[in-house]
């Protein structure tokens, strides 16, 4: 008996919520004194998980691109192989979409947004968010094989030592009427579902000739850049960017939002972030009833003069 794992991968390399989701596995593995196995799909650098505490490791590599229906079935497969009675993934869109489908396969209670290690094992009772991070709950997974969706920046990245060993594992694939036709991917140097800060825009920067303030801090301080709804309707900025209950929820360690007013669904996609900033001309915007530090200003004032501060203070602390 073990943990499953699933940790995603792009162009053969593991993302950040891979990682997480193994030092999650590793510490419910610790609690039911168990091992951690890991699926992946077509990674190049398995070996990766043994500094997170990873056993074993699981390579797939007859898939082509992500398909819901055929990943699920191959994750069902690696689950009966190893006797999983628990399963971890993580709060990612492709997880998300997979992860009902695999709980149906296994006939398994599903819990998503989990934010902490179990409580207890038995029962098995974990931590959650609900009602858009507004609030917890605690749920009771009664079922015989669990499955855990763990949310982005929660746990945190923990290293472990260990020597996973890397096994090829081709399992019967189904077949799914879903084909990818074409895939548009951001080029962002950072994406939003794996960074630390991200720095927003809304319609207060005026238009996209002004965007080059928000990329630039973003470069100063390693993050991500975002936008609201209204600019990316407007065509400011791509839909790839667009944050939001309705765009892409965010869950940073700090979320910086320039001339965003604060609509009820932005803020339900981003409450998730631990530290939130605000910048913005009207000291009456939502946006600042549920920020932690708020700025009233004029952002074409107020950032570019934070831009030269971290500069100076990067330059003092190299």
């Amino acid at each position: 008996m073990s943990v499953l794992v699933y940790t995603e991968s792009e162009n053969g390399k593991f993302k950040k919520g891979a990682l997480e989701v193994a030092s999650y596995a590793k510490a419910v593995a610790s609690q039911m004194g168990t091992s951690v196995t890991a699926v992946a799909f077509n990674a190049s650098n398995a070996s990766e998980l043994s500094n997170y505490g990873i056993n074993k490791v699981l390579n797939i590599t007859n898939t082509d691109e992500f398909n819901a229906k055929i990943y699920a079935n191959a994750l069902k497969q690696a689950a009966e192989k190893e006797d999983a009675k628990v399963v971890v993934v993580s709060s990612s869109a492709d997880a998300k979409y997979l992860a009902p489908l695999l709980a149906v396969g296994l006939n398994a209670g599903y819990a998503s947004n989990v934010i902490e290690a179990p409580s207890s094992t038995v029962p098995f009772t974990v931590k959650r968010t609900a009602f858009t991070n507004k609030a917890f709950n605690f749920t009771e997974i009664n079922t015989d094989v669990k499955i855990v969706g763990v949310s982005s920046n929660s746990f945190g990245l923990v290293e472990s030592s260990g020597n996973a060993t890397v096994e090829d594992f081709s399992p019967s694939l189904t077949t799914s009427n879903t084909k990818v036709q074409s895939v548009d991917k951001a080029t962002d140097k950072v994406s939003i579902a794996d960074a630390d800060i991200v720095v927003s825009g809304g319609r207060g920067l005026k238009g996209p000739e002004n965007w080059g303030m928000v990329e630039e801090l973003a470069e100063v301080l390693g993050a991500a850049t975002a936008c609201s709804k209204p600019v990316s309707d407007l065509g400011w900025r791509p839909h790839s960017e667009h944050v939001g209950q309705t765009g892409k929820p965010v869950a940073s360690n700090l979320y910086i939002a320039i001339g965003i007013s604060g609509a009820i669904q932005h803020l339900a996609g981003v409450n998730a972030s631990k530290v939130k900033v605000v910048i913005n001309t009207d000291p009456e915007a939502p946006f600042f009833k549920a920020a932690d530090y708020g700025v009233v200003g004029d952002a074409f004032e107020v950032v570019p003069q934070l831009i030269e501060k971290l500069k100076e203070f990067k330059a003092q602390n190299a």
